[in-house]
């Protein structure tokens, strides 16, 4: 009886037309997967609980005019304030539990049908059938609208589950095999000036082997779901400089070289876009010579992409142009050389690594008591020895 009633609590709640179906509804098959999406930047992107995002926001000049026309991407969830926006009546978001508990949802990302490219930003379109979700798995890529099946087979000792009692599920949908179903909101975003505050190069997104999902939603251990149990599944925890870069320091290459009166530290970036995207990060490489019990630190080397106006800094409403970029781009190798005589017993500490806010920024955005926008967050160390 108890399952029973559950079954049809989900059921009712898949079928709402007014909003998105809840996340923690999907918990009840997909346990881990929920878990790894509740601690991500898409769950954390509102205002509410990403405090950078609740910083610009505060001085963006649509905050006074009320309307958050971030929710486009930032909370996509929002039916309510996507609608008013749309209408344009007052559009603010308010603190409840879209807002604060998947402002980006499952149902959400799993339900972008195409992509409709535009100038400025792209737009998400979405599936307008219930029930029907799009996935990827190339051994069934031909089926649509795949339902639940319970097979068996040799006198019913073989049983095999698939599909899922609750939705059907799409494999036809090439968007979730290369990447582009991501690209409505992360392929680029000009402001008012037509001015690129972020692009991604949208080649990123036709490899099938390569690409923002194999990078970013890596396969890990773990079933997908409790239906039919897997050894992996794609990690939906989202490998970004947020939250879990760990997953993404095998791009970043270091490398070595000694000369006879100095020594050279190359950093590959193995990713199909420039190393950090956000004008806000400052990343940086810290060169430590161990000699003894000495710790020789030498010149930090910081690479950043900074936007602004008539030569100086400013926020991204306002930028029309590059105040400096050396930024470690796409694919390129960046040697950098240090002008230290190394002796035999000498040991290099190179530590590359990143700011999630550039400290210069800190009191503008008056972040300057969040431990996480202050931190230095190491993506990768290696330690070298001298000849």
């Amino acid at each position: 009886m108890k399952i029973l009633l559950v079954t049809f609590l989900l059921i009712i709640g898949l079928q709402a037309k007014d909003e998105f179906v809840k996340s923690n509804t999907c918990k009840a098959c997909h346990p881990t997967i929920y878990s790894e999406f509740y601690e991500s930047s898409h769950r954390k992107s509102s205002i509410y609980e990403d405090p950078i995002h609740k910083a610009v926001w505060d001085l963006h000049p649509k905050k006074e005019q009320n309307s958050y026309t971030c929710a486009k991407c930032h909370t996509p969830t929002d039916l309510s304030l996507l609608k008013n926006l749309k209408e344009k009546k007052e559009a603010m978001p308010k603190k409840e539990y879209v807002q604060t508990h998947e402002a980006i949802s499952c149902v959400y990302c799993h339900s972008i049908k195409s992509i409709d490219e535009h100038k400025k930003v792209n737009n998400n379109l979405l599936s307008d059938k219930e029930k029907v979700f799009f996935s990827a798995n190339k051994e069934k890529r031909k089926e649509n609208e795949k339902s639940y099946d319970n097979l068996t087979s040799l006198f019913g000792m073989m049983k095999q589950k698939t599909g899922s009692p609750y939705h059907k599920i799409d494999y036809t949908n090439d968007n979730f095999y290369n990447g582009k179903m991501c690209m409505g909101c992360h392929s680029h975003l000009q402001n008012n000036n037509d001015f690129d505050l972020c692009r991604v190069d949208m080649k990123g997104a036709k490899d099938e082997e390569t690409n923002c999902i194999s990078c970013h939603m890596p396969k890990v251990k773990g079933t997908a779901t409790t239906i039919k149990i897997t050894k992996k599944h794609r990690f939906h925890g989202f490998a970004t400089a947020s939250k879990n870069q760990d997953l993404l320091a095998k791009y970043v290459k270091i490398k070595f070289k000694q000369k006879a009166k100095h020594f050279e530290i190359a950093i590959k970036n193995e990713a199909s876009h420039n190393l950090f995207l956000q004008p806000l990060r400052l990343a940086q490489l810290r060169v430590n010579v161990l000699r003894g019990d000495k710790i020789i630190k030498l010149d930090t080397k910081s690479f950043m992409r900074v936007i602004g106006k008539d030569g100086k800094p400013t926020m991204p409403w306002l930028a029309n142009s590059e105040v400096k970029n050396n930024m470690i781009k796409a694919n390129e190798r960046r040697v950098i050389n240090f002008d230290f005589e190394l002796r035999k017993s000498d040991k290099v500490e190179a530590i590359f690594g990143y700011y999630r806010v550039n400290p210069k920024m800190l009191k503008k955005l008056k972040l300057e008591n969040d431990e996480r926008s202050k931190k230095f967050n190491i993506l990768k160390k290696e330690f070298f020895y001298s000849k």
